[in-house]
């Protein structure tokens, strides 16, 4: 391999044709999954500056600091990317709920797998 951004130590994120990277957020103590999200220059910019994560909100078109309104901020730990920097992990330590539903994970509902589950098959998950 040849490709300083999969070989090198430069940090160097492949954003997408949206100017996004996609950022998975996991919690440092239980390693439980809680968010996905989007990141751009700025946002990535903006957590390493500040230690607390932000995001691209692409619905909202604007940055968005997970926290800013309910105070469940997200204060990072640790920043990874992937091989080819095209995804983001976020270790943190979360100040509450990272789910804007209130719940520990945006990932509460298990999907039934098989054939004979084809719709309407979401269950909770402990």
């Amino acid at each position: 391999m040849t490709d300083t951004r999969e070989t090198g130590f430069d940090f160097l994120p492949k954003f997408d044709a949206a100017g996004l990277v996609t950022a998975v957020v996991t919690d440092r103590v239980s390693g439980e999954l809680l968010m996905v999200a989007h990141m751009n220059a700025a946002a990535i910019a903006a957590t390493r500056a500040t230690g607390e994560a932000t995001f691209f909100s692409r619905s909202r078109g604007r940055l968005w600091k997970k926290g800013e309104t309910s105070g469940n901020v997200l204060r990072v730990v640790e920043l990874r990317v992937d091989c080819d920097q095209d995804a983001l992990w976020l270790i943190v330590d979360p100040a509450g709920p990272a789910c804007h539903t209130g719940a520990r994970s945006c990932f509460y509902r298990g999907v039934a797998l098989g054939a004979a589950h084809t719709e309407g098959a979401l269950s909770p998950v402990a």
